[in-house]
């Protein structure tokens, strides 16, 4: 029996070491794991997607996708048969964004962010205040693998400025109850994991691991 090919994208700027204590049993599925690329000037996320989709190089994988990660393998899947398309602490469409990216995009103010402050997360750290704060930037540092300027400030406008208003029924959406970027009071259908957060591939490795195996085997 060949085994099933699941690809997996990371979040914004993240490298696919966020993937690390993701396991799926390999007598079953094969896992490959995808990284950012640095955009081209003025690319759109369509061409962009098409451009990471040529690693790909089996037919009829299952695309699995982190937060941007998972915008970006629903746009995937536009450009190639995919058996499955799931996506973790992601949005299926521009209606599932909190009212503050929604009025981002009417004010532009998006372009705005300090992409610096961003790049620099020792600087980040100066400005925050308390432990857990602390700890979650040394987890981003630790995961954060793109620095470039270009590619930020082309993810977060890419975000924004998602066109898709239609939700695709097929696609299977995973989501915590505690997501402080995407909050849940918005998201429409999905498979909730209590507790989960944000960062839920990271320490809610242990019910991905447990359940994602019958989801992606399911019909």
């Amino acid at each position: 029996m060949s085994k099933i090919p699941v690809y997996f994208m990371p979040g914004l700027a993240a490298s696919s070491s966020i993937f690390e204590r993701i396991k799926l049993d390999e007598n079953i599925f094969e896992m490959h794991l995808l990284e950012w690329e640095i955009p081209k000037p003025k690319e759109s996320l369509s061409d962009y997607a098409l451009r990471i989709s040529k690693n790909i190089k089996d037919e009829n994988p299952v695309l699995v996708g982190v937060s941007f990660g998972g915008i970006l393998v629903q746009e995937i899947s536009k450009h190639i048969k995919a058996r499955k398309v799931i996506i973790i602490s992601s949005v299926k469409s521009n209606l599932e964004f909190p009212r503050r990216m929604k009025i981002g995009k009417k004010t532009k103010a998006y372009k705005l962010i300090p992409m610096q402050l961003i790049l620099n997360i020792e600087k980040l750290a100066k400005f925050s205040f308390g432990e857990k704060v602390n700890k979650r930037i040394k987890l981003y540092e630790k995961f954060l693998s793109v620095r470039d300027l270009g590619y930020l400030q082309w993810a977060v406008e890419s975000v924004i400025l998602w066109e898709r208003d239609k939700i695709d029924e097929n696609v299977v959406h995973i989501h915590g109850d505690k997501d402080d970027v995407f909050p849940i009071k918005y998201i429409d259908k999905c498979i909730l994991v209590k507790g989960g957060t944000h960062i839920m591939i990271l320490n809610k490795y242990k019910w991905l691991n447990e359940n994602l195996p019958s989801i992606i085997l399911e019909d």
